[in-house]
Parts: C-alpha cells; structure tokens; sequence
C-alpha cells in the first residue's frame, strides 16, 4: 500500500493482517510518501521522502495504545508475522511482539517502520535523486539517529497519534527511543532501551570504521555509483558483516557453538581454506547478508551509530542531555554483551535518576552477548511483559 500525503492516513490502512499466522495473519507493507522537505542534521535536505512501516495490532479510539519499534542495523519495518508477499520471513522481533507475547498486539497498536538510508523500501542509496533522476548511490546524505526520530514523527503525526503509549528499540533501536525522548519529551509516555548505550566508545567506533574501510576499498564499490554499472561490492560487503557478527556474539557462545572445531575434515589443511566450523560460519553470514543488504545503506548506518552522543551539545554530561525527558524508562542490559556492556546501560540510569525520572532496570544473566535481546529469555521476555502490563494497565 503507497498513500500520498501530508497529514493523515485513511482510517482503513491503520489495521493490518487477518487472523491466521501465529494469531497475526499475513502483514501487508505500507509506504507513505511525504512531499515536504525533511531538513537533516548534517545541514542537507531530502525534497520528499517515503518511510515503509508495518503495524500489528488495532489502534484503540483515544489512539493511546500505540508502541513504536525501533529497528537495529541491518534489521527493518518486518518485527513480527509473516509478510504477505513473502511468508517465508519471519519478523526479526516475533518473540517479543504479537497477541500474548510480551507486547501483546491485543493491547496495543504497534508499528515497525524503516528508517531513512536503509535497503527495505524506505528513501536510501537506491532511490532516485529528483536533482539527478539517477539513484543516489554515494550522493546519499549522511543520516544520524535524530533525522530518524523526526522522520518518524511525521509518520506518527500522519498516523494521527500524538503520544506514544512506548517507544522501543534494541541496540540502535535503544538509541532511537532515547532520542524520540529528548526530541519529544511530550510525545513518549516510557522507553524501552534494550541493549544500547549512550554513545559509542572508541571500540565501537573503530569496529565500524574497518568494516566501513573493507566495502569502501572493494573494487566494485565505485564510488557507492555501483547500481548502474551492474557490479555489487560483495567482498567488502561479506567482511564488514564478519566483523560485525563477531561482535555480536559473546566469547563463552562462540566457543559453545563452535570451539576449535573442524570443518569437514580431521586435520588442518595447512592452506588458507577454510579449517574450522568458526570460519565457516562467518563466511556463510557474510556472503548471506552480502546477497540482500545494500553497501551504502551499511555505510550510513554505522555512521548514525558513530555520531549518536545527546551528551555531545552538553560538554559529555549525559544527565543535562536528558533534563527535558518526561518518560518512564525501562532499561535492560545482558551480562555478556561486550559491545554494549552493562556499564554503558548503567550511564543511561545514573543519568535518567539524576533527573529523578522513573526507572526500572535489570541485567539479565545471559551467555548470547549482544545478540541476547532477540533470543528468547525466559527472564527478560517476562521483564519485558510485566513492564508492558503497566503500561497497558495506564491506559484504562
């Protein structure tokens, strides 16, 4: 469904799916189109922009019960069921969203919408430039977190709803809602940031950078003007994704899954084959992820994830950055996420009660390091519905 509008959408593109697939029937992507310039940080302009959503879920008559899905880096507007024009995908948050899960669609309307710059369907790298009627390719203006939550905010106007019962998200989808805080501390009644962080460390940041100088590099990168010269900069693509997956893994779950073992063979092969399952594995994800995500959407990402800091305008004090949040938060952090370590959630706290917001935070012992927040946890998917509960219970 494509709607062309400034203000609202029609009444009948608000409820999706029908009864059948796992209580959600088969989602239907939308895209709406705005006409409007979106003025972004960087100083540039996009002439009009499209955003491709899903949404789970009936929106109540006060429109109160909407809950906003912030999505991570390669992940997209698909959280939960099966889309209609391809079953086969399963949301990459199903877990945690759908009638009787933790946010139960029962209850509230929940909405997953793609962000700017990314591959699925929402104005990127691949969509046409109007100056030049050729895709963007590299010509991509450079996108951060808080031109996301502005985006999003003219589809939450056009959807009609002015506050949201949650804004949620994990890793940079955490980051997302902790900045829908800060640029509509009126529009958000709690956040949930799973596994995130205030900024990047040093780390982080030089992680992004390899992986950003491995696709870059690639021959067939061409600038990012590979779309017409029918090239895709798969090597560089493949490595930026390795590097990225072992990151999001925990050292005890790697060495659970895999530990020295060989692949398909009883001894080294004293070349530079493939020897261990280890090996296999990073090689099969990253040609996998090469095949459908978009090297200069990988690009802007890792980019908005660098730039995020709300403490940067405040000379690093995180808790002058969050003086205007109204929000309740619940804050979660997973004991072997060394990328997004529990210290750096401890920050997000610290921060939030030095300006005495409420806060519910937990650390969940779990061996899936970053990855943990898309696994099914016993404990953390029952902190998570016990939380929504609340909220659910503030709307009657």
């Amino acid at each position: 469904m494509t709607t062309d509008l400034n203000s609202s959408l029609p009444s009948e593109g608000i409820n999706k799916g029908a009864e059948g697939t796992g209580g959600l029937g088969l989602i239907e992507e939308q895209v709406i189109e705005f006409k409007q310039s979106l003025r972004l940080v960087s100083g540039r302009a996009l002439t009009g922009f499209r955003l491709a959503f899903e949404t789970y879920g009936q929106l109540n008559a006060e429109k109160s019960n909407a809950v906003l899905i912030c999505h991570a880096l390669n992940a997209s507007h698909h959280v939960a069921g099966q889309r209609k024009d391809k079953p086969e995908e399963l949301g990459w948050w199903d877990n945690m969203v759908g009638p009787g899960k933790p946010v139960d669609t029962n209850v509230f309307f929940v909405i997953g919408v793609n962000n700017l710059g990314s591959c699925f369907g929402s104005t990127g790298p691949t969509s046409l430039n109007p100056s030049t009627g050729l895709p963007y390719g590299g010509d991509f203006p450079v996108v951060t977190v808080e031109d996301w939550v502005h985006a999003q905010a003219h589809l939450a106007d056009a959807l009609g709803i002015r506050r949201f019962a949650a804004v949620m998200g994990g890793s940079l989808g955490g980051m997302q809602a902790m900045q829908w805080c800060i640029s509509y501390p009126s529009r958000v009644a709690h956040a949930v940031v799973i596994a995130s962080t205030p900024r990047l460390s040093a780390q982080n940041i030089a992680f992004n950078e390899v992986a950003r100088r491995a696709i870059i590099t690639d021959p067939d990168f061409c600038n990012g003007h590979f779309y017409g010269q029918n090239k895709i900069p798969k090597r560089g693509l493949s490595v930026a994704r390795m590097i990225g997956h072992i990151t999001y893994l925990s050292d005890d779950d790697m060495a659970q899954k895999f530990g020295r073992s060989l692949r398909q063979r009883q001894d080294y092969g004293y070349d530079f084959g493939v020897d261990f399952e280890i090996e296999s594995y990073l090689r099969y994800q990253g040609e996998k992820f090469s095949s459908y995500f978009d090297a200069n959407s990988y690009l802007l990402i890792t980019k908005a994830l660098d730039y995020f800091d709300p403490s940067q305008k405040f000379n690093g004090d995180l808790a002058r950055a969050f003086s205007c949040v109204e929000s309740e938060f619940l804050v979660v952090s997973f004991s072997t996420d060394w990328r997004f370590p529990p210290e750096r959630s401890h920050e997000i706290v610290t921060a939030l009660m030095q300006n005495n917001r409420r806060v519910v935070y937990a650390e969940i012992d779990a061996p899936h390091g970053h990855d943990a927040f898309l696994m099914d946890d016993p404990k953390y998917h029952g902190l998570v519905r016990n939380y929504f509960q609340r909220v659910a219970h503030e709307l009657r």
